[in-house]
């Protein structure tokens, strides 16, 4: 069973898309199918994996169609995989017609797109040319149901992941039928998970960082850009180790603020921010990590207590949080204006307000100085990522939507 699974998206990109792509194709590739990855030039990640990579597409602009009308009619697989969000496809609405080109040099084939985010193409980035060729596109595939932002996923995708039920919300404002043929897969971890959980590698693991075992650590884990709360985290933090020495605060991952001109020194003011407070020698920088390393994986395991600061909320596509609660680490994590079912205050998290140090500096008092309460959050956690977060189960609902369920029964 030959899946081509089309994504801009795939390492080295900085993206915590890049990361499931990645993890989504070795996955499928275990369970035996033949998966073949359609993604940009720019994607130069050379290591060698056990499916096949195509780096041929430049920008996904209108210039690449015949390229990539050419490549599926090559490739001919028996199902096709989008994983889709407007920014790594340069916001260009090309692809969003992919489900009805694809229709048309592969009548046979299935189609599943998988929303990482409800984010389309923007036409207010593009030139008069790229908007009228859209235009020709729409007339060329039928105009009825041709969304602006979507062009027609939503119309010709037999069946759409979203990952959030506040996404399938979204998107069925956009198209009421999104509700009955779309499947809520929360993103499992992107990162390889390590099997060394024994004390002796926790504290060879603390060592390496400079923590010894009267150190208390909370956790940051995911990129860092200005919507992630970073900067509310350290405010809060000092708050809390003005009375506590032994806290020690651990940052995993790198920054990212490419796409943020309005914060051109965020890096350095992140950094700067624990000096001019005086709290720098309880602050600990990790920097990136490689997705097929289990490093990150090992510092999670290291740490006490995990802080999610994000300015909109805490929500299910959130798959930094998916890899923590597989930690077992209680976890205090911001408020959204919705709160998905799973998340059960008290239970399986701690909420605080978002962009408030002062009830996030609460949250986190509030765990340290109980541990029945840590304890029953870790229990909480666990139980939580074996529900929602399994590779397995998320991997099983994929390859049925993908083949349908009366081939799989064969």
């Amino acid at each position: 069973m030959k899946v081509l699974f089309i994504t801009a998206a795939y390492p080295p990109m900085k993206a915590g898309e890049a990361d499931h792509a990645y993890h989504q194709c070795l996955e499928l590739t275990k369970r035996g199918l033949e998966v073949h990855v359609l993604t940009t030039r720019s994607n130069t990640w050379a290591h060698e994996v056990p499916f096949t990579v195509h780096r041929i597409m430049r920008d996904w602009s209108w210039k690449d169609l015949p390229r990539f009308v050419r490549f599926v009619k090559q490739c001919a697989p028996d199902h096709v995989f989008l994983f889709y969000i407007g920014w790594v496809y340069n916001h260009h609405p090309m692809i969003t017609f992919a489900p009805t080109i694809c229709r048309a040099v592969l009548p046979a084939h299935h189609f599943v797109t998988m929303f990482a985010y409800p984010m389309g193409s923007d036409y207010a980035r593009f030139s008069i040319v790229t908007r009228a060729i859209r235009k020709v596109m729409q007339w060329v595939v039928g105009s009825k149901e041709v969304d602006y932002a979507y062009g027609t996923l939503l119309r010709d995708t037999e069946a759409i992941i979203v990952m959030s039920e506040r996404h399938r919300t979204i998107l069925s404002e956009s198209d009421p039928a999104v509700s009955k043929k779309s499947v809520l897969i929360p993103p499992p971890p992107l990162l390889t998970l390590t099997s060394a959980t024994d004390e002796r590698t926790r504290e060879s693991t603390r060592t390496k960082l400079g923590l010894n075992t009267s150190h208390l650590v909370l956790v940051y884990f995911g990129w860092i850009y200005p919507p992630k709360g970073v900067e509310t985290l350290l405010r809060a933090f000092h708050l809390v180790c003005q009375e506590r020495k032994w806290l020690r605060l651990v940052l995993i991952g790198g920054v990212i603020a490419q796409d943020y001109p309005n914060r051109p020194r965020f890096a350095e003011e992140m950094r700067e921010l624990p000096r001019q407070l005086g709290f720098d020698d309880q602050v600990i920088w990790t920097g990136e990590f490689a997705t097929d390393s289990d490093e990150a994986s090992r510092y999670i395991y290291a740490s006490d207590i995990c802080v999610f600061p994000h300015d909109l909320g805490l929500f299910l596509n959130n798959s930094s949080f998916a890899a923590v609660a597989a930690h077992g680490l209680p976890i205090v994590a911001t408020r959204g204006e919705f709160v998905e079912q799973p998340f059960v205050n008290g239970e399986n998290l701690i909420f605080c307000e978002p962009k408030s140090p002062e009830s996030m500096a609460q949250a986190i008092r509030t765990i340290i100085d109980d541990g029945d309460l840590r304890r029953r959050l870790t229990n909480g956690a666990q139980k939580l990522a074996a529900e929602w977060f399994s590779w397995e189960k998320a991997t099983d609902r994929i390859i049925e939507l993908l083949v349908g369920e009366s081939e799989l029964a064969h």
